[in-house]
């Protein structure tokens, strides 16, 4: 039987776009341009709703928590150009059943709402964010691949299940961990942090699981491990890979049925802690080289990747703006030639070594706005990839929009009209966007 699904996008162009796409593949589509008006019709009647989060009158959350309040069962797929960690939580706390960013392509979207479309049974996600979930730091951007993976965080994060966290060094693992943890039901309980690569091994168990008074020289008192003081928590055991095969047989003992024993005690305790762990190794080599354990990886129930920062160089200019604020230089610019010099690097240290360009750039810059001669040497010895763009008068976000809409634009050959439709906007406004940003000069030397 044919599904129906509703369209609402105060953006007509956007609505016919995702119209013509969604008929290809054999279902019946309505539109409409205002949440208001669609609120108005029997929406029982459509299968599926797609809702742009940004409108005027109402906007996608409004719109999200009228119907789930009138039709709860009803799946509703969210769209827009700004993602962000605590809008995606919000979006799923109020009923959202997923999540796109503009710009998508028409496959991104035919397998979104197939994939909804497939799982209408799947349980409706219920968070309440608690006032610290949002204080201190946190995970940037809202690239489409870091909005999928603030998906996958929120749909674990209130989950027993013990969770691997996998990543290069400097993509914010621990920053995973805790957000894990602040959005889970757990928030009000311990997280305790175990660095198991700066601990030697023997005083690595005796931290984890505690010790009784006298059970070796120096043992002058009873000591409580982490694992218990991290009851009804979460622990964090970075860098796991750095554990000997020997403490990783003790660990599996307590990830399968809580159990701890203190060094030199034979009373077994239970604790029931959440174990989330992070390795900056590649574990399944590890598991090859015979130095991590197969039946340990194995209780790891959720593998998570966090990417690296050159796989969403899009978000560098939101981290950078972030960055500036947290070392307490909020109205430091960046040219837009140093801009383009740091988004042009691959950043093999990840966000830790944007921290430390930064805070270099900052102490040594004798002005407001750094210019590349201000970054570090190896910066301004890369060759240049993008045009001089250092007259224009704009901000390092619009910066970023504007390689995204160069991109796009050399994707469908300088189709304006194909080029409005993946990003999302109308033509008159990709015309406006390329005056403003130079773009004419741009077409003229890619030809």
């Amino acid at each position: 039987m044919k599904k129906h699904i509703l369209v609402i996008d105060d953006d007509a162009v956007a609505c016919e776009f995702l119209q013509e796409v969604l008929r290809l593949d054999g279902y019946d589509v309505a539109t409409f341009t205002s949440a208001l008006e669609a609120l108005k019709q029997e929406l029982s009647q459509f299968d599926l709703l797609m809702s742009d989060i940004r409108m005027p009158e109402m906007d996608g959350l409004q719109f999200l928590d009228q119907v789930h309040k009138k039709w709860p069962d009803l799946p509703v797929i969210l769209m827009t150009a700004y993602g962000s960690l605590e809008t995606t939580m919000e979006a799923i706390s109020l009923g959202a059943w997923d999540y796109i960013s503009k710009p998508f392509s028409p496959e991104d979207c035919r397998s979104i709402v197939k994939k909804v479309l497939e799982v209408r049974e799947l349980r409706e996600r219920r968070m309440e964010l608690q006032s610290e979930t949002t204080a201190g730091p946190k995970l940037i951007g809202s690239s489409a691949m870091m909005v999928d993976f603030y998906k996958q965080i929120a749909r674990i994060a209130d989950a027993q299940a013990s969770v691997l966290i996998e990543g290069e060094s400097g993509t914010g693992k621990e920053l995973t961990a805790r957000s894990l943890h602040n959005m889970s039901s757990r928030c009000d309980r311990p997280f305790v942090v175990v660095h198991c690569g700066a601990i030697p091994d023997n005083l690595l168990e005796s931290e984890l699981f505690g010790y009784e008074k006298g059970s070796f020289t120096g043992a002058d008192h009873k000591h409580l491990g982490l694992l218990e003081s991290a009851e009804g928590g979460t622990v964090f055991l970075d860098e796991i890979t750095e554990m000997s095969t020997a403490l990783q047989g003790k660990f599996l003992r307590f990830m399968q049925n809580g159990e701890i024993r203190r060094i030199g005690g034979h009373e077994v305790r239970h604790a029931a802690v959440r174990v989330v762990a992070a390795a900056n190794k590649n574990v399944d080599d590890e598991v090859s080289k015979g130095s991590f354990r197969l039946d340990l990886l194995y209780r790891f129930i959720v593998r998570l990747r966090v990417p690296p920062l050159r796989e969403h160089k899009e978000d560098i200019p939101l981290l950078i703006e972030s960055l500036l604020k947290k070392f307490g230089y909020p109205n430091v610019r960046i040219s837009l030639k140093a801009m383009e010099l740091l988004m042009a690097y691959s950043w093999p240290g990840n966000v830790r070594e944007m921290e430390n360009v930064l805070q270099q750039t900052l102490l040594l810059s004798p002005f407001v706005v750094v210019l590349p001669e201000n970054l570090p040497e190896h910066f301004q010895q890369q060759k240049k990839k993008s045009p001089d763009v250092a007259l224009l008068n704009i901000s390092p976000l619009e910066a970023a929009e504007r390689e995204k809409i160069i991109q796009t634009l050399k994707e469908t050959s300088w189709n304006q009209s194909r080029a409005a439709q993946l990003l999302g906007i109308d033509r008159k406004t990709l015309r406006l966007k390329i005056r403003r940003y130079g773009l004419l000069d741009e077409k003229l030397s890619a030809d």
